[in-house]
């Protein structure tokens, strides 16, 4: 199927190690060097070692044990990292928590994933505490950063790792495929699924990313991807592992991007495509001294081509497209980085190390399509999940003879690279972020005046996607505008509806599906894209 030389992307070692051992490499061999950046603030190795490890011995002291979820609900802060690493260390379970969420959002997650604890921003405590009635399992709330503070049901972090040893705690006794993480990644079938992610997998993924990027203990991350992403969890585990220094930013901005690239000396850049056309956008953006940045690596969303040859030409930095999904830790393809000669615009790239991919037919998923016909992508590796959290059926139907079933769409040319055309999930692609149609339709359905609702991606020249809804109301005074008010607020900022519009029927077969298909071929016809 390709011609790519047999030791592109040789097999590699993965040592079987925990995660939590990951730190411990770069701890011994540079203690004294900077691990993490953020603001004023800057630990050594050393220093996160010993954060890492009094964290740990708190948590314990608390009565956190192996296999107990506790929820990390902040923005990227050095916490973050100490949280992860703690947790992983006693062998408990992390679920990343999205800081834009709202209550009915916080209250799913600590409820479905039964959270005995979170640790959580300050100036986010009063969502935990509003529903921690509807999350009965809940015993610890731990606050860190501005606003933290010990409340009659709290605790702080800056008190729990000042009065720890940053000695290591006992060894948890765990296996390698003991659950490490749990994210939830939203379906397209109802509310989002855990997605149960090993200590094998994540190791195993840090290092094929570790070796796909070819980072060293030179190099010099910006991440302002958020952590709670499985993109930016990539970024943490495979850059601390490899002694790279992690720059972060609680979210991005154009201009203190930039700033820091100069500053910091970043060497790698870590983006989605919207980021691309903000920093193009940018006035500034030619005077930036770019000459420290090797690539810039783009995730989560296809990037236009125009994109990325215009973000080169005018910094000089080339752009190198991947992919990869949560249920694979997620990474699992990347254009190569060193070799302009092989490097694509237009497609994901070739497998990281030890990462298999075919395309299959849509119809039974049983046959394999030759080079250049169009299937579902499916990938075999080691950094795959165990299944998804209480889901037996959808962890059968995406896990089948050790292949992950991606429910993407796409080709595989016929030197091996991965082009992705469609996907058959039905997501909406949103500046590189997953949103369930189900999920908006649920929300709608609340309102009394409403009968039936579809929801679509409709396309955006910036963000890929927004959110629209086709409405067929029982009210006829209901407005657009007065819907989208009533939804606005009620989930996460970025799963905002950003149109209305009202029909006399929802397209459907005739066991009730939503036909989305029909919906997003009108949308397209109408804005002239075919």
């Amino acid at each position: 199927m390709t011609s790519r030389p047999e030791l592109f992307r040789p097999p590699l070692t993965y040592p079987p190690m925990l995660y939590g051992e990951m730190l411990a490499r770069p701890a011994l061999l540079h203690p004294e060097r900077e691990a993490v950046v953020f603001n004023d603030t800057s630990l050594t190795f050393r220093e996160l070692e010993g954060c890492v490890n009094a964290f740990a011995s708190a948590l314990r002291g608390l009565g956190i044990a192996r296999g107990d979820r506790v929820a990390l609900f902040m923005t990227n802060r050095p916490e973050y990292l100490i949280s992860f690493f703690a947790l992983a260390r006693l062998g408990a379970v992390a679920t990343p928590m999205n800081p834009s969420y709202r209550e009915r959002e916080v209250s799913y997650q600590l409820d479905d994933a039964q959270a005995v604890g979170v640790i959580v921003q300050g100036d986010l405590a009063a969502l935990v505490h509003a529903v921690r009635r509807e999350a009965p399992r809940l015993k610890h709330v731990i606050t860190v950063g501005p606003g933290a503070r010990a409340e009659r049901e709290g605790l702080r972090f800056a008190d729990l790792v000042e009065h720890a040893p940053t000695t290591p705690p006992p060894p948890p006794g765990l296996a390698w495929d003991d659950l490490l993480v749990l994210p939830y990644s939203s379906g397209t079938t109802g509310l989002p699924k855990g997605v149960l992610l090993s200590h094998k997998a994540f190791v195993c993924n840090n290092l094929q990313f570790i070796s796909a990027t070819r980072t060293t203990a030179e190099d010099r991350y910006l991440v302002f991807l958020p952590l709670y992403h499985i993109y930016g969890l990539m970024l943490m585990g495979g850059g601390v592992h490899a002694g790279a220094r992690l720059v972060l930013m609680e979210r991005f901005d154009p201009v203190e991007c930039c700033r820091l690239v100069e500053s910091q000396r970043i060497t790698m850049l870590f983006a989605v495509p919207p980021v691309l056309v903000a920093l193009l956008h940018h006035p500034d953006i030619g005077r930036v001294d770019w000459r420290s940045v090797r690539h810039v690596m783009i995730g989560a969303a296809p990037v236009p081509p125009e994109i990325a040859r215009r973000f080169r030409d005018v910094t000089g930095v080339k752009v190198v497209q991947g992919y990869g999904l949560t249920e694979a830790g997620p990474i699992t393809h990347l254009n190569p980085v060193h070799d302009d000669a092989l490097l694509t615009l237009d497609t994901a790239g070739l497998p990281v190390n030890d990462t298999e991919h075919r395309v299959v037919d849509l119809e039974t998923g049983a046959r394999v399509l030759a080079p250049g016909e169009v299937g579902e992508v499916c990938v075999r590796g080691p950094q795959l999940m165990l299944g998804y959290w209480n889901a037996p059926d959808a962890s059968a139907a995406a896990l089948r003879g050790g292949w992950l079933y991606t429910g993407d769409i796409g080709r595989i040319d016929a030197r091996g690279y991965l082009t992705i055309t469609d996907r058959k999930k039905e997501m909406i692609k949103y500046k590189g972020f997953g949103i369930a149609p189900a999920e908006l339709e649920a929300l709608l359905f609340e309102h009394p005046g409403v009968t039936d609702v579809a929801v679509i991606g409709k396309p955006d020249p910036e963000a890929g996607e927004v959110p629209k809804a086709f409405v067929v109301r029982k009210d006829p005074a209901l407005t657009a505008d007065s819907l989208l008010g009533w939804a606005r607020g009620r989930l996460a900022g970025y799963k905002t509806l950003h149109e209305v519009e009202f029909i006399d029927t929802i397209p459907k077969t005739a066991s009730g599906k939503i036909l989305r298909r029909v919906l997003r071929e009108q949308e397209r016809q109408r804005l002239g894209l075919g």
